[in-house]
């Protein structure tokens, strides 16, 4: 009966214990559930970056194909919808082949070219897109005069940086038609900012050489190849 007499005591003292661990476990569960989930976070970023990976090596391999049929004259033409474009940015690292189209799937495999906008080399303003945590995470770093080199079937186009802007999202004008051959970089800013960022950094470059010769030459001999015919 002794024993009995001492279990009120005991489920005071149990309570008491579970009372004072109460905070620790919930803290602990906190932590796990907090780590648990930085792990999924970890696997899913990692899971992007890979596929995107692959992408870009397949996308690769489809860019040495294209190369290799547009130096052969006897190799059917290429689409211009299926016509695969370079872009190289040494001074911020950047060597990626661009996609056509600008949706969330076509950017996951790399920088998107606006199928709305002119070709890259052409007339008009071309314009690619690309996310700010991968491909165009420096391109704020470009400052006017650098160069941005651009390959497209078979030929070869540089394009100098001369200014930046930071629009919102809803302004459009950034994208519309030019009457010189121009090329727009966009991607999302601030570029670090966590979550959906606000606002849009636009770089704008003019195309100032062709096939390795001067843009301004290169109109000179076209206009006077065609007076002479």
């Amino acid at each position: 009966m002794a024993f009995l007499d001492q279990v009120p005591n005991l489920q005071k003292s149990a309570q008491a214990v579970a009372n004072s661990l109460r905070p620790y476990l919930q803290r602990r569960f906190v932590s796990l559930a907090l780590i648990a989930f930085g792990i999924v976070l970890l696997g899913y970023v990692g899971g992007e970056y890979w596929g995107m990976y692959l992408s870009q090596r397949n996308l690769e391999a489809q860019w040495e194909q294209q190369a290799a049929t547009v130096s052969a004259s006897d190799q059917p033409k290429i689409s211009s919808e299926q016509m695969l474009t370079r872009i190289l940015v040494p001074r911020i690292g950047i060597d990626a082949i661009v996609v056509e189209g600008a949706s969330r799937k076509d950017l996951s495999e790399g920088p998107g070219h606006m199928r709305e906008t002119a070709e890259p080399g052409e007339t008009g303003n071309a314009v690619i897109t690309g996310h700010r945590d991968t491909f165009f995470r420096h391109i704020y770093e470009l400052t006017k005069g650098d160069h941005i080199q651009v390959q497209r079937n078979g030929r070869n186009f540089t394009y100098e940086v001369t200014s930046q802007k930071i629009v919102m999202p809803e302004d459009i004008s950034v994208i519309n038609p030019t009457m010189d051959p121009q090329l727009t970089l966009i991607t999302c800013y601030p570029t670090y900012y966590i979550g959906p960022a606000p606002k849009r950094l636009v770089v704008f470059s003019k195309l100032i050489e062709s096939d390795g010769q001067p843009v301004s030459q290169a109109a000179g001999a076209a206009q006077t190849l065609t007076s002479s015919q």
